[in-house]
């Protein structure tokens, strides 16, 4: 187990900028090199003939396709508005 030292931890701490007690370095010296361990691990597995995986539910594209949909009932949506103009709601410009 390769301990990254409390030099280490305040510099990654300070990166972050998150303020850690002597307490607290201690702590995540030991929490954070137990991590790099395990990831240090993960380097050795064979992965040679895996396929590579980014996500793993199978999802595609879960939204519709964007497509233009003329309404039904446009007269009736129209007849709703202050005002039209050309099959347009009309509004004030803003600038």
């Amino acid at each position: 187990m390769n301990m990254l030292s409390k030099e280490e931890v305040i510099k990654i701490a300070k990166l972050a900028r998150i303020a850690l007690t002597d307490e607290e370095v201690e702590k995540f010296r030991t929490q954070l090199s137990t991590v790099l361990d395990y990831v240090e691990e993960l380097k050795t597995v064979n992965v040679e003939g895996l396929e590579e995986v980014s996500q793993v539910t199978g999802l595609v594209n879960v939204q519709r396709e964007d497509k233009v949909v003329q309404a039904e009932n446009h007269e009736a949506i129209f007849s709703q508005a202050p005002e039209t103009k050309d099959g347009y709601y009309k509004v004030k410009a803003i600038l």
